[in-house]
């Protein structure tokens, strides 16, 4: 598209490089947020699932303690989470602001949602393939090794998919309190100063990027599912 055209159809947008440097910051996000959740997450979840009723090490109290936290951390309002954790977030990282700012409360955020999902994918393991690993003397560990994760894996890699999107959508509404990235330019120039173009490039991009995400996740699912 050339810069002419460009510009008679965003006539506000001056400076295409900041919405560049934009994108980049919300895929810093993203990919930072994103790791750490799936490192958090899935042991999370994994606990979950073990200390679950009818489980290999089946704990109602811990299961109960672990699932209310998961709960709580999932229904508070992501842009409510982030205000609350300013103070935690300023102590773990040194600022409230920006990417640094922005990755302690979208991994709180997305780390409970993860673990469901985690929870969820076990849950789905045959029953019959975890009691002949057991009836050949395999420990909690292997069997979570050798036979859970893997046979999970088209479920683990679905809902790390939708926890991608999710955190797609956590980071435009960060964007509210400076934590950059496409949601702040949308925020900043689309609805404080009312240019309206911003807000449509920024919003396209978004979509675009959910759109990558998902056609991917839905290769890789399809993938491992078939294997």
């Amino acid at each position: 598209m050339s810069a002419p055209l460009l510009q008679s159809l965003f006539p506000n947008i001056d400076d295409w490089g900041e919405i560049g440097h934009a994108c980049i910051d919300t895929l810093l996000m993203l990919g930072g947020s994103l790791a750490l959740t799936v490192v958090l997450g899935l042991p999370l979840g994994v606990l979950l699932y073990l200390t679950g009723k009818g489980q290999l090490r089946a704990m109602p109290t811990l299961y109960a303690v672990l699932s209310l936290v998961v709960n709580v951390l999932r229904s508070i309002p992501f842009i409510i989470l982030m205000i609350v954790l300013m103070p935690v977030t300023y102590v773990l990282v040194g600022t409230k602001l920006g990417i640094r700012g922005a990755i302690p409360p979208l991994v709180i955020g997305a780390a409970p949602f993860f673990a469901r999902l985690v929870e969820t994918a076990l849950r789905e393991v045959q029953r019959g393939v975890i009691e002949a690993s057991q009836a050949m003397g395999a420990t909690t560990w292997q069997i979570v090794r050798h036979v859970l994760l893997p046979e999970a894996r088209g479920g683990l890699i679905a809902g790390t998919t939708v926890t991608a999107i999710a955190l797609v959508g956590y980071t435009a509404m960060g964007g509210a309190i400076g934590a950059g990235g496409l949601g702040d330019l949308a925020y900043r120039y689309g609805y404080l100063s009312y240019k309206s173009d911003y807000m449509v490039v920024t919003v396209v991009l978004l979509i675009v990027l959910v759109q990558l995400l998902q056609m991917v996740g839905d290769r890789i699912v399809a993938r491992y599912t078939r294997q």
